[in-house]
């Protein structure tokens, strides 16, 4: 019974580190594009880290793609200039 205990106590530790990486990750993603709503469901909601890697995955990456293409535009018009 006790080696199950700290088996359970090991489980819980890593699972409270691997959710806490995908969410400071995640809320970091959604605070730096201005996702207020998915900023607000990932700080309330602890979902082990499933949510972070949800927005990650398929939805921060879009923001990123457009910065980049916006500033690849000033770039050329700065060139052309």
């Amino acid at each position: 019974m006790v080696e199950l205990a700290g088996v359970n106590l090991i489980l819980f530790i890593v699972l409270i580190v691997w959710s806490a990486i995908w969410k400071g990750v995640g809320l970091w993603k959604a605070g730096r594009n201005n996702h207020l709503v998915w900023f607000l469901f990932m700080f309330i909601f602890n979902t082990a880290g499933i949510l972070p890697i949800v927005y990650i995955v398929f939805f921060s990456n879009k923001e990123e793609l457009k910065e980049k293409k916006v500033v690849k535009g000033k770039r050329e018009d700065l060139t052309k200039n």
